[in-house]
């Protein structure tokens, strides 16, 4: 019994994480989490963008005349 104690103790956080995974698959919580990943993303795309405009203008000119 002792032993378990230690392994339980040792390992918790990794048990707490994968109960913790297994709750957002089981309730299809990644869903949401891959969309608000996707929706950060987007927002920190339009930032960069607005914030380099001629930078990211020459590279696309560069790509499309490369094609």
């Amino acid at each position: 019994m002792d032993e378990i104690k230690k392994l339980i103790i040792k390992y918790r956080g990794a048990i707490i994480g994968g109960l913790i995974a297994l709750l957002i698959l089981l309730l299809k919580l990644y869903l949401l989490v891959m969309w608000v990943a996707i929706l950060i993303l987007g927002i920190f795309l339009g930032n960069y963008v607005q914030n380099n405009k001629e930078m990211v203008k020459e590279k696309l000119k560069y790509y499309i005349d490369k094609l």
